[in-house]
């Protein structure tokens, strides 16, 4: 049977990741539009492309026995809250706080279930659908390059405006490592978000596009998806008014450069975790390094075409030059589609509870292709 792009399995996916997210710009745009704060609305939206494969996944796969059924379940139920959340802050703003802060309880104790849940499925489970941390020196690496590279970025971005100093002095500050120290915790707790996006673009749709339009190709392709995804946040959350149009090119600029780095790390390393740690903390470095210390910091911007332009310059410099790593050059880098990850895996488990399978199974391959 002739395989097809778009597949039922997919359609769900993308039903979900984008149709729902820009399902969920209208009230966020209203809510915008009458003066209100929409500053839940971005937290949900990172859970809806993970919540699409689930989906897909417990639609299109239900047989399979190594399905994470409790974890992905888990997830969605977790999803459709915060979801509801975001409506909720949209018909009552009066009680902002009301909402915020049951988010923040959703999602920091949904985080720890979720933890539990991705226990007790089991290596097998978590093995067949992407979920094992793995390679462990290499994803090391991994993170800490991308740490590097972020302080790099950090430092010629300050240099136009003669803030280099201050950048010395922020990480001189005892507080900024009070906040450094503090991230581990943090990322336990609040991880739902960050595997909320990798888990949609990384494992599910960069390889089903690489496979499609090639390793280079299909990774600028889902940066530029991945930048039009956030459009709802860039149209009423991170920009203000005047600048939306330089926060949406801005957008593109960086979902394709960071998108680069974040599928080298994952072709490199086999392991989803790793660009879900970067996502983190790409995320959460952003108000340290700013001095600020608080997520405000990146809602409401002011975005001049200037920067636009040298943040093409910096990152197309430090973070695009890994799209001509080797491991955007030969197809053996490439990574499994879902389906054939969990069919690999269920191979696998049958094959150890048969061990006479192989044995009995050679020589009528080797018969039949002797005719």
């Amino acid at each position: 049977m002739k395989e097809t792009f778009f597949s039922r399995q997919m359609v769900i996916f993308l039903a979900v990741a984008f149709g729902f997210t820009y399902l969920m710009g209208i009230p966020m745009g209203i809510s915008y539009a009458q003066g209100n704060s929409v500053a839940l609305f971005p937290n949900a939206q990172m859970c809806y492309p993970a919540a699409g494969v689930m989906l897909a996944a417990l639609i299109t796969r239900k047989t399979d026995k190594n399905l994470p059924r409790p974890f992905f379940i888990g997830f969605l139920v977790l999803t459709v809250l915060m979801a509801l959340l975001c409506l909720g802050s949209a018909v009552a703003p009066g009680r902002g706080a009301f909402w915020t802060g049951l988010l923040n309880i959703f999602m920091m104790a949904g985080s720890i279930l979720l933890w539990v849940l991705l226990g007790i499925a089991g290596k097998k489970r978590r093995r067949a659908y992407g979920l094992n941390w793995k390679n462990g020196k290499a994803s090391a690496a991994a993170v800490g390059i991308f740490v590097l590279l972020y302080i790099l970025r950090m430092f010629i971005s300050a240099l136009p405006a003669g803030q280099a100093g201050d950048l010395g002095m922020i990480l001189a500050s005892p507080v900024t490592w009070i906040y450094l120290i503090a991230l581990p915790v943090n990322f336990f707790l609040v991880f739902v978000a960050f595997l909320g996006e990798e888990y949609g673009w990384r494992f599910y749709f960069q390889p089903i596009l690489q496979k499609r339009f090639g390793a280079k190709k299909g990774v600028l392709l889902l940066g530029v998806l991945w930048g039009l995804w956030h459009l709802p946040v860039n149209l009423f959350f991170y920009a203000d008014s005047a600048s939306r149009i330089q926060s949406i090119l801005g957008q593109q600029v960086t979902c394709i450069t960071i998108g680069i780095f974040f599928a080298w790390a994952y072709m490199k390393t086999d392991n989803i975790w790793v660009p879900t740690v970067l996502h983190f903390l790409n995320n959460n470095l952003i108000p340290i390094f700013s001095g600020s210390y608080s997520a405000d910091v990146i809602e409401g911007q002011s975005i001049s075409w200037q920067s636009v332009v040298f943040s093409l310059v910096v990152n197309g410099i430090v973070l695009g030059v890994f799209l001509f790593t080797r491991y955007f050059r030969e197809g053996k880098y490439l990574l499994p589609v879902l389906d054939e990850r969990s069919e690999r895996e269920a191979r696998e488990t049958e094959s150890f509870r048969n061990p006479d399978m192989t044995e009995t199974a050679g020589p009528d391959l080797t018969k039949e292709s002797s005719l």
